[in-house]
């Protein structure tokens, strides 16, 4: 009986433990470092003042990367047999909604401070940027909630994403991007050659376009027209008019820079991230108007600790679109799929700056695919430019073949 028992002992499988789970807090700290700007601002000496006005930029570019970089790589993968805890645990749920009413104590606290008549239009400005840091992170909140199939988390997106009006990402990204993702047709995945500039609007007024046709063929499917009460962009756009309403009401017109920085900054923010996650990437053409199979293959990962637990592990993006119904608590890390060479935080610079960008990730992509010229998703007007540019590393027809 001893022995029996003490056999159990050694084969029962060890309980998995998330090292991480404290730390996922940290995902908290964007609104907070607005909401500790603003009030250093407000009651520290003046000579901190101009400081405290550029802690926007600073905080993106400088503080956030240096601590990833200090961080370092986060290795910690869950087993598959503790996903189903994982899923189970209302903790990491709470965490995600608990980023809403700080983001939404930072907006009124910033926007009270611009009101005040003594706050210049440039402190206007740069209190929007710290804002749309807010905000835009607040999008990659309102992504975590997209994907879930409850109607609460549903508008609690639509309330993440209301300073910026991006409320047609609620319906666009599960149901378009996900669908077309790594192809040419999809306005949300960067192409080798395009330039963050030249994606930004493509992608805007194309997940724009995007988000009414896929909501009007769920309406039509129901015998409902795009003008039905049930539209759900409605009622994003509904959540995203009250609040400004509410905001103008509250402070005052003052804001209005404020406001258009924030949105602009926060759109932005996102979209650059959008614009790394899928670079010159393109799945298998089948024909037909048909692809191969979402894999990790076909989206760029980073495993940057500080950046993972800020962003629900967004950085692990490979495992997002190969399983995109799995929370961020389970997403794992893959090795050998396309790596970026430093987290988000960290790229966000190098892919504003399109010479930098394309020195840092060109050539990472025509590697990736071994020269492979038709495995590669190319911006058409970039094509023979890039092509001229690397021809020494473009296998030949014969190659190929």
């Amino acid at each position: 009986m001893n022995a029996i028992t003490q056999v159990d002992k050694i084969t029962e499988p060890v309980k998995f433990t998330d090292k991480k789970r404290k730390l996922w807090l940290l995902g908290l700290v964007v609104p907070n470092i607005a909401n500790a700007t603003f009030l250093g601002y407000q009651f520290g000496p003046k000579i901190t003042k101009k400081l405290f006005t550029y802690m926007g930029p600073l905080a993106l570019h400088i503080i956030i990367p240096a601590i990833d970089k200090y961080m370092g790589e986060d290795p910690e993968n869950p087993p598959e047999e503790a996903v189903t805890d994982l899923e189970n645990d209302s903790y990491y749920a709470r965490v995600v909604k608990l980023f809403i009413p700080l983001q939404i104590i930072a907006n009124l606290y910033g926007n009270y401070l611009v009101s005040q008549k003594a706050v210049s239009l440039e402190e206007r400005i740069l209190f929007g940027h710290i804002l749309g840091l807010v905000n835009g992170v607040a999008i990659n909140t309102a992504h975590e909630l997209s994907h879930k199939s409850g109607k609460l988390e549903h508008y609690l997106s639509h309330l993440c994403l209301a300073p910026t009006g991006y409320n047609h990402f609620r319906i666009e990204h599960p149901y378009g991007h996900h669908r077309r993702v790594a192809t040419p047709e999809d306005p949300a995945s960067s192409q080798l050659g395009e330039s963050f500039w030249q994606f930004w609007p493509r992608t805007v007024t194309g997940s724009f376009k995007s988000a009414i046709e896929i909501e009007t063929r769920r309406l039509g499917r129901k015998g409902k027209t795009f003008w039905s009460l049930e539209n759900e962009l409605f009622h994003g756009w509904t959540i995203t008019a009250a609040y400004h309403m509410l905001m103008l009401k509250l402070f005052g017109a003052g804001i209005i820079p404020t406001q258009l920085t924030q949105s602009f900054c926060g759109i932005t923010l996102f979209e650059v991230v959008n614009y790394m996650e899928h670079y010159g990437l393109k799945r298998e053409d089948l024909g037909n108007g048909r692809y191969a199979r979402t894999r990790p293959e076909h989206s760029w990962n980073n495993n940057s600790r500080f950046s993972n637990v800020l962003l629900y592990q967004l950085q692990r993006h490979s495992d997002h679109h190969a399983y995109p119904t799995r929370s961020f608590q389970s997403l794992r890390h893959y090795d050998n799929v396309p790596q970026l060479p430093a987290g988000y935080a960290s790229m966000v610079l190098p892919a504003l700056i399109p010479k930098w960008w394309f020195k840092l990730m060109d050539e990472r992509v025509i590697k990736h695919y071994d020269g492979h010229i038709d495995k590669i998703n190319f911006y058409p007007k970039a094509r023979e430019k890039v092509l001229g540019k690397y021809v020494h590393l473009f296998k030949t027809r014969t190659e190929q073949s």
